[in-house]
């Protein structure tokens, strides 16, 4: 395709070199031949790229968004793509989503690309039938994972599921980095906020929190966390953080935001906590903000796209950014995370669903992406990058492979 071609999908296809070589790759190979595959994911110009390239490789690609983060001219480029089906509207409420998935899920999937569990959980829950036929789902999220993670302790899941969002190139880069600097330039634009010297709560610090917290560290923010794993509590602190309960952290905060993928993490009972003028966004998902809470004990006015501002019976006021949804994505001007990261996790992505379209030697359960997967993506990245590293030399793989005790003189 020629740039014009690419239309709004141009500039990230500029800037996504492993997923140009791969829609190469699979243009050849035709990994998908004969198979659908079922797209759950924010529609995005990143995610109209990955659609692409599984269509290049010979897949039937349905596609679903996800309220408030489908890009119209995403969906109106994918409708002209032969092999995709993507969603009647770029503006579907939340239960026309929901039975935008169930069309799809009725339509026979043999692959499935999530993102928060979305499809793996409807098929489980509905269609069971249908589940027994997938081949294997990947998951790209720490919301989703979390889900999975319930299913699969309980045996719910009919099929093998990548983990994603843990391989190293996914949790290292896209989590820590991508999701931190999309998110802070979405609120950014959105308040006009100072990040300096503000006060600044996150809430969860697995590794969205965690480069959230940092990047605010080292914008000049005085930076707590909220934790409910003593280990990771204990890493905040470490860092250099202040770590408190949410309840004795919201008092003192300028800035929550929510990065967990858990359900309400502030709720009702810390609404009276909260500091007047505080902002409010979450980087996880559209669960983690109780706002049926916040809507019940304050009244409401929208002054600018993407903000909503309450004012309680006392005259406190705090905003809340995107209605609570995930807020790099859903604010207007939302894209998600960088190109250069979401290139990698959409390669990601291509080839853990290339290795079950091939066949895997897996029961059903949640798996870790394998070694090799995430190796290349990393070594095709750097390559990418026009950087180069050293090599294991013969001597020291023999060193490292002698189980002996070696002399230590």
């Amino acid at each position: 395709m020629s740039t014009t071609e690419w239309g709004p999908l141009a500039a990230v296809h500029e800037r996504s070199p492993l997923l140009r070589a791969t829609r190469d790759r699979y243009a050849e190979t035709t990994p998908f031949a004969g198979l659908t595959v079922g797209v759950s994911a924010p529609l995005t110009p990143h995610t109209g790229l990955f659609v692409d390239v599984l269509a290049t490789g010979g897949a039937d690609v349905l596609v679903t968004g996800e309220a408030g983060s489908t890009d119209p001219a995403v969906v109106e480029w994918l409708r002209d793509r032969s092999g995709v089906t993507p969603p009647a509207s770029a503006g579907l409420s939340a239960s026309e989503l929901t039975d935008t998935r169930r069309e799809l899920l009725e339509a026979g999937l043999d692959l499935i690309a999530d993102d928060g569990a979305h499809l793996v959980s409807l098929l489980h829950d509905e269609f069971p039938d249908a589940a027994a036929a997938v081949r294997g789902a990947c998951e790209q999220t720490t919301g989703g994972i979390t889900r999975l993670q319930a299913m699969a302790e309980r045996d719910r899941l009919a099929f093998p599921v990548y983990d994603i969002n843990g391989a190293p190139m996914k949790r290292q880069f896209d989590n820590v980095h991508g999701t931190a600097e999309s998110s802070l330039t979405a609120i950014a634009e959105l308040t006009d906020i100072m990040f300096a010297g503000s006060v600044a709560v996150v809430a969860g610090y697995g590794r969205c929190g965690r480069g959230l917290a940092r990047k605010l560290r080292s914008l000049g923010a005085r930076t707590i966390v909220t934790e409910v794993d003593p280990r990771k509590a204990l890493e905040a602190l470490a860092d250099g953080h202040d770590v408190r309960p949410m309840s004795q952290a919201v008092g003192d905060a300028d800035l929550v935001i929510t990065a967990t993928g858990r359900y309400r993490v502030l709720r009702a009972e810390h609404l009276d906590e909260l500091a007047d003028g505080t902002v409010i966004a979450s980087i996880g998902s559209a669960i983690e903000i109780d706002d049926e809470a916040l809507a019940d004990a304050a009244t409401v006015e929208r002054r600018d796209s993407g903000v909503a501002r309450y004012t309680f019976t006392d005259g406190r006021t705090v905003s809340l950014l995107t209605d609570g949804r995930v807020v790099n994505l859903a604010a207007p001007d939302g894209t998600g995370n960088p190109s250069a990261v979401m290139d990698t996790t959409f390669a990601l992505m291509s080839r853990g669903l290339a290795a079950l379209a091939e066949g895997v030697d897996h029961s059903p359960g949640l798996y870790d992406v394998p070694d090799r997967i995430d190796r290349a993506v990393a070594t095709e990245k750097l390559a990418a990058m026009g950087v180069e590293i050293d090599e294991v030399s013969p001597e020291q793989r023999a060193y490292h492979e002698e189980w002996q005790t070696h002399d230590a003189g």
